[in-house]
């Protein structure tokens, strides 16, 4: 005969732990299907909950958000109103050493490439296409420079300057780019003639004032032959010309001192010192200095080191301070 298996049922004293909690905890099988449970979450009618909560508990929650919300944007309101009692629109609070810009003012240079970290400058010279995008580049740069550019009320703070006439109180020292020659709108910045001009720029730095060089008999050893022999020339008919940041451009290797050719500057080979200091004035301009690459050589590719020269100004080529790096080829 077979034996016959029973299933003996435990009694509650001999249940363990764990099955006496899957006992009485255990979870009944929801019949409802899954419309009819989402239905239910929306709203359920037995118990009267929107979303599993009823109109009571959603008041409460609501309230204490909104207790939370407006007591944190009146300590963010609280917070900034203090923060800005110790700002001045005028200046920053830290300037010069203490600033994280410092005092050595770097030098930039117009137009620029449209990839980033690039600095060349290349085209072909009977393409109209190829260097309108450059002439485009100057003309917006250039926009607020021009004369038709420097109206209503900032326009009437801009002062006619020389190193005899500094700008009086209230007013800004004007940039006229009307008379720089080739390196002018009207005549395409000399890119179609395959002599581009390139504009260069110092960064401004609140209240920053160059150290000048007071004799041209006590310039640096490293400044080249033609910019010396320059200010020799400049401060023989007026020592006022000592207050300039002078401006030198050069191949920055043998084979591109070769192929770079004469170089020209608008208006000035520097940056007037009756520019500086620069204290957030209404309608101040940046001085430009226009370079002329007169003859610069074509098909090859031409490496060029601008560079900035004030007591006050730190040169390094590597780390890029008083300098900047140009490449130019034309095609």
């Amino acid at each position: 005969m077979k034996a016959s298996t029973m299933t003996v049922k435990k009694r509650a004293s001999d249940l363990t732990s764990l099955e006496r909690f899957n006992t009485y905890y255990k979870e009944e099988v929801d019949p409802a299907t899954a419309g009819e449970r989402a239905r239910r979450f929306l709203w359920n009618p037995k118990t009267r909950e929107f979303c599993g909560r009823t109109a009571s508990s959603w008041s409460k929650i609501s309230l204490f958000y909104f207790i939370f919300y407006l007591a944190l944007g009146i300590l963010v309101a609280i917070c900034m109103w203090t923060f800005l009692q110790f700002l001045d629109e005028r200046q920053p609070t830290w300037q010069l050493e203490e600033s994280i810009i410092g005092t050595n003012p770097g030098l930039g240079f117009r137009p620029m490439p449209s990839e980033e970290l690039s600095s060349i400058v290349r085209y072909r010279g009977n393409d109209p296409g190829s260097y309108n995008t450059w002439v485009q580049k100057l003309s917006t740069f250039l926009t607020l420079y021009k004369r038709d550019g420097k109206s209503g009320r900032a326009g009437k703070n801009i002062h006619n300057c020389d190193f005899k006439l500094p700008p009086p109180a209230g007013k800004v020292c004007d940039v006229d780019i009307s008379s720089w020659g080739p390196c002018t709108e009207e005549n395409g910045f000399a890119y179609n003639k395959s002599t581009p001009c390139v504009f260069l720029k110092l960064n401004k730095i609140y209240a920053w004032k160059p150290k000048f060089y007071e004799s041209s008999d006590a310039l640096p050893e490293a400044m080249p032959k033609d910019l010396k022999e320059h200010i020799r020339n400049m401060t023989a008919y007026d020592k006022n010309y000592l207050k300039m940041v002078w401006v030198s451009c050069q191949g920055e290797n043998p084979a591109d001192r070769e192929s770079i050719g004469p170089i020209q500057y608008l208006p000035y080979r520097g940056f007037p010192g009756y520019y500086f200091p620069y204290t957030n004035q209404e309608g101040y301009l940046s001085p430009l200095v226009a370079v002329h690459f007169q003859r610069p050589k074509t098909g090859l590719l031409i490496n060029v080191e601008c560079r900035t020269w004030a007591h006050n100004i730190k040169y390094d080529r590597h780390e890029a301070m008083g300098s900047v790096h140009i490449e130019i080829m034309i095609e």
